[in-house]
């Protein structure tokens, strides 16, 4: 490779770069218009799980609700201590599968409210996840195919490009979850299920 073909690699990097830095910035803008989890509230949740070091069933119950209206009702049917217990443990455990897979092990919870737990608490390493965050993911070749319920597997699918979005742009991982979801409830047509 000579030192022509090395610039045009690199320009390309950085027109991808600059074209991923707009798409952020563009799209976490209209954030605020859609309907998904209010950026506030996670904060909240997160300023008293560090300094808790648990969540309580109400609190998860907060969580859940604010992700899922439908099912947070199920939180409740948690026993008050093992939510503390799971949700300290939570912050103990490596690696992303297993630290979801850990939540989703408490009634009410699946990947997509696991999610809001783990960005309220680090919203630099992790992201809200959902059908809206795949569907963007698919639509820039970071995924393949669309999805509609996920686990475990699937938020270290979408954490891995969105981390590296994050890494490219500068934009904590949180705000890549949410620019995502806003271009999903922007470009998306019909229903969303």
């Amino acid at each position: 490779m000579d030192a022509a073909d090395l610039d045009a690699d690199t320009a390309d990097l950085d027109a991808d770069t600059d074209d991923l830095d707009a798409f952020v910035a563009e799209n976490l803008a209209r954030y605020a218009e859609t309907q998904g989890v209010l950026p506030e509230r996670l904060d909240e949740f997160g300023e008293r799980y560090r300094s808790q070091g648990h969540l309580t069933r109400e609190e998860l119950y907060e969580v859940a609700y604010e992700s899922s209206t439908r099912s947070a009702h199920h939180v409740r049917t948690n026993p008050a201590e093992r939510c503390r217990e799971v949700t300290r443990n939570a912050r103990l455990v490596d690696g992303d599968f297993s630290t979801v897979h850990l939540l989703t092990g408490l009634s009410g919870f699946r990947a997509p409210t696991a999610s809001c737990v783990l960005a309220a608490l680090d919203g630099d390493r992790h992201a809200v996840v959902d059908t809206r965050v795949w569907a963007s993911l698919d639509r820039l070749g970071y995924v393949d195919e669309r999805k509609e319920s996920f686990d475990a597997a699937d938020y270290v699918t979408m954490i891995e490009p969105i981390r590296e979005i994050a890494d490219d742009t500068g934009y904590r991982a949180v705000d890549v979850g949410y620019a995502l979801f806003a271009h999903d409830d922007t470009v998306r047509e019909g229903t969303l299920h």
